[in-house]
């Protein structure tokens, strides 16, 4: 995924998270973020069913 990408599909997972902020990390740090973000979004919904 391009930086962009990342960014969009971080804040669709974490509707706080402002564009112009996420823009000062690396892609690599965005992606690391991302990977943290979806495995917390697994185990909600793993507690939620």
């Amino acid at each position: 995924m391009t930086k962009r990408e990342l960014i969009d599909y971080i804040c669709k997972i974490n509707k706080t998270a402002r564009p112009e902020f996420l823009a000062n990390f690396t892609e690599e740090e965005l992606n690391a973020y991302l990977e943290h973000l979806m495995e917390l979004d697994l185990q909600e919904l793993a507690v939620c069913s």
